[in-house]
């Protein structure tokens, strides 16, 4: 049996606001935060996308992977509400897909083909600098609530001050190399979770549980494991789980 939403819901504020003080990994934080995400509101996929050293938009996490082939179809044509919300700093809602074919044309037939129905956005932006955008998906049409759309905003608001703590308007050169390495990192990621899944003939939603199950047992970075997996210096089926969705 699951643990209780109010309890789940603490740990990953604590596990979040243990950035604000310990040395930690930025795509460990995003690729926990989109996972959480999934468990704790009622969506169905979240991606995230942060700005790269030339102000562009990148995808750099998400719960599945159909939901990053889905971030960078945005990516790619320029159109979408998560460009939307990182361009003008505000959420995008979107209870219907079929309804927003005249604002996105080719993101929302892209979507509903797909078998995505809804879309909520909201900005990680602290003042006035927004580095990204946490993108919830649903299968299903129609709001998501209040309480669990403010969740959302808190989860991406502890995030970003996560990330640009320190940071000055003299040191935002660090800030963009900073989410370039998390960017890099990824990846890193996406390679590893490749070759994982075609050597074991899974999912690769499974290898990449694989690799965070990994981490996590063995008090790793999902980066280091990762590189260390690609060299072969580990085997991460030695720690398969019985059940490979581990929760952050």
């Amino acid at each position: 049996m699951g643990k209780p939403r109010e309890q789940r819901l603490g740990e990953v504020f604590v596990s979040l606001a243990d950035t604000l003080v310990a040395d930690y990994d930025v795509i460990d934080l995003l690729y926990n935060l989109s996972i959480a995400c999934v468990e704790l509101l009622a969506v169905d996929t979240v991606g995230i996308m942060v700005t790269d050293r030339k102000g562009s938009l990148q995808t750099v996490a998400s719960s599945h992977e159909r939901t990053e082939l889905l971030e960078l179809f945005q990516l790619q044509n320029n159109e979408g509400p998560c460009l939307d919300t990182f361009r003008q700093g505000q959420p995008v809602t979107c209870l219907d897909l079929d309804h927003a074919r005249g604002r996105w044309p080719r993101f929302s037939a892209h979507a509903h083909d797909r078998g995505y129905r809804s879309v909520h956005t909201r900005p990680m932006r602290v003042r006035d600098t927004v580095i990204g955008a946490l993108n919830l998906f649903g299968n299903q049409v129609g709001a998501v609530s209040e309480t669990d759309l403010l969740t959302a905003q808190a989860l991406a608001d502890i995030a970003t001050i996560s990330i640009i703590k320190d940071r000055t308007a003299d040191t935002l050169s660090q800030l963009v190399e900073q989410l370039q390495t998390a960017l890099d990192s990824r990846v890193t990621i996406e390679q590893a979770k490749g070759m994982l899944a075609e050597r074991l003939g899974i999912e690769v939603d499974e290898a990449f549980s694989l690799l965070r199950s990994h981490a996590r047992s063995h008090g790793e970075r999902l980066t280091e494991v990762a590189h260390k997996f690609l060299d072969g210096t580990i085997d991460p089926m030695k720690s398969r789980p019985h059940d490979t969705s581990a929760h952050p």
